[in-house]
């Protein structure tokens, strides 16, 4: 297992290997930010922003998804996986924000994983990039990106990820960590055929080295 020094050590040469690292994610206001976030569970950033100006255009407030049904969202959505839950998860969420929260994005991860469709992850990534209120987001990257490299165990719970890595990185480089380790796995230690031969954590993980031999 690294230590909390290892561990940042090594988010600072992902960080050196992609110093851009950011959001993917393209919307124009927090509520349609929130929006895409939800779609994005087990579909690519770039699927969501290929249909999401649509979709933005057709509900740009809240009230107005609101008011519809999710076999009105279905239709903008459908290239994507889940789509039927989505478009009510959608809905739901929109009416929920208009009759508790009067239609504004709430700024507590309590306020917003209470809104349906949105759990830690969800709400983490629109603290951190809509409030810029430190947040750790743990999604499916991140988690084998720590777990490959031993910051973690093996079988270590999301919630345990994220503390971890909490603990191991400056609250003020939280979001810059947690896109890095986004940026790492999605290019460099992807599921399927990671780059392990030049990679330059090599040492610290156990499923390069055994790539590489």
């Amino acid at each position: 297992m690294l230590s909390n020094a290892e561990i940042y050590q090594a988010i600072q040469v992902m960080r050196k290997e992609y110093p851009d690292a950011g959001t993917t994610l393209i919307a124009d206001t927090h509520f349609h930010f929130l929006l895409a976030v939800i779609l994005s569970a087990q579909s690519t950033d770039q699927s969501v922003n290929q249909l999401t100006p649509a979709l933005f255009e057709r509900f740009p407030l809240p009230q107005d998804l609101a008011a519809a049904e999710p076999a009105d969202v279905e239709p903008y959505i459908k290239r994507l996986g889940l789509y039927h839950n989505k478009a009510k998860y959608l809905v739901n969420c929109a009416r929920k924000l208009v009759t508790d929260f009067n239609g504004v994005v709430p700024q507590t991860l309590k306020e917003l994983t209470s809104l349906p469709g949105v759990g830690r992850k969800v709400a983490d990534v629109v603290l951190a990039e809509c409030f810029a209120i430190p947040a750790f987001p743990v999604d499916t990257h991140v988690s084998r990106v720590a777990r490959r490299l031993a910051m973690v165990p093996p079988k270590a719970s999301l919630l345990t990820i994220e503390k971890k890595l909490m603990e191991a990185v400056p609250r003020d480089k939280w979001l810059d960590a947690h896109h890095s380790m986004i940026f790492w796995g999605r290019y460099r230690c992807m599921a399927r055929n990671p780059r392990c031969s030049d990679c330059p954590l090599l040492p610290m993980c156990i499923t390069g080295q055994q790539n590489v031999l």
